[in-house]
């Protein structure tokens, strides 16, 4: 499975995907404009949510020394993010956003790495290896000791599959989750 990321805003047309598609636009707002920015996002998050394929919407605050903000907001499949992005209404919130900021760049985001959270400041890559190996780990042990019984005397070529779509399933839910919940140790972020 592949990723394209790419900027919306110079990059031909993707080809049209079928699986979770992501979309992240960092708008940098002067700090008198925050507060206004933040009532917007909040009310352009409630009204994404009730588009049909919405599976999510987040807005990450800026860090120290920064006024840039990112809003994530993930589809189902390009269809789903199609309807929202030639929606009346989205058009009508980005009107009503371009005051209260000074630029902003798109970025989309289509694949298999699309479920991994990938942090601002990336830690260190032993530590993302690491947790993929172990979440790797406990699900193949997982698969060998539930599924091995059922599908031990199937042919060779078929139990490689059912584990192969078994693991990356698994992890298609579970790395999301634990990426989030890890992130501060996967930043190399010390905990005070």
């Amino acid at each position: 499975m592949s990723t394209r990321l790419r900027s919306l805003t110079s990059a031909p047309a993707p080809e049209p995907a079928a699986e979770p598609v992501t979309v992240t636009v960092a708008r940098v707002v002067p700090a008198e404009q925050q507060a206004a920015y933040e009532r917007w996002a909040a009310e352009v998050q409630e009204l994404v949510a009730t588009f049909p394929g919405n599976l999510g919407t987040s807005l990450l605050r800026p860090g120290p020394g920064s006024n840039e903000y990112h809003f994530v907001y993930r589809f189902t499949d390009d269809e789903a993010l199609n309807r929202w992005e030639r929606s009346a209404e989205r058009r009508q919130a980005l009107e009503r956003v371009h005051p209260f900021t000074e630029r902003e760049r798109f970025a989309r985001a289509v694949g298999l790495e699309t479920f991994f959270a990938v942090p601002a400041k990336p830690g260190p890559a032993w530590r993302s290896w690491l947790l993929t190996v172990a979440v790797v780990l406990a699900l193949t042990s997982t698969f060998q000791l539930v599924a091995v019984p059922f599908v031990g005397g199937w042919p060779w070529g078929a139990r490689l599959l059912v584990s192969a779509v078994f693991v990356v399933s698994a992890l298609r839910f579970l790395m999301p989750r634990l990426s989030r919940r890890l992130g501060p140790w996967l930043q190399g972020s010390r905990r005070r």
